[in-house]
């Protein structure tokens, strides 16, 4: 639970840097992710999600950062549920997905969001872990 919170955390701080440069013109077999408690329902599709850019999903997310990282909770989670490998539970693993996306959306607002969480996801997770889950 506390990784959640730290990745939260992380990836709220990375946003925060998003949102000033989006508003500027563009030159585990199963995660343990999960969309906040007080979000309300979505207008998204997952389809939807998975072939928007960075700057898309910000327009998505009604430029509002809690909607937003619930867009990128939803990505992290279909990534890690579909490469099998599950989050370690430490706040370091939680700072380099942070830092990673923060860097990754910073430099190309074009570039698919999923892409950008998939690979921080395949950066910090465990297949071993998630192997020893399923026995």
């Amino acid at each position: 639970m506390r990784t959640i919170h730290t990745l939260a955390l992380v990836i709220i701080l990375a946003v925060s840097s998003l949102v000033v440069s989006a508003q500027q013109p563009a030159s585990s077999p199963t995660a343990t992710i999960t969309p906040s408690a007080n979000s309300t329902p979505h207008n998204w599709s997952t389809e939807q999600i998975l072939t928007c850019t960075v700057s898309d999903c910000w327009q998505l997310a009604g430029k509002d950062e809690a909607t937003f990282f619930d867009i990128i909770q939803q990505l992290a989670s279909i990534s890690a549920q579909s490469r099998g490998v599950t989050l370690p539970d430490d706040a370091a693993a939680g700072q380099r997905v942070g830092n990673f996306i923060k860097m990754k959306t910073k430099e190309d607002h074009q570039a698919l969001l999923y892409g950008v969480v998939d690979s921080a996801i395949r950066h910090v997770g465990d297949k071993a872990a998630a192997k020893a889950a399923t026995k």
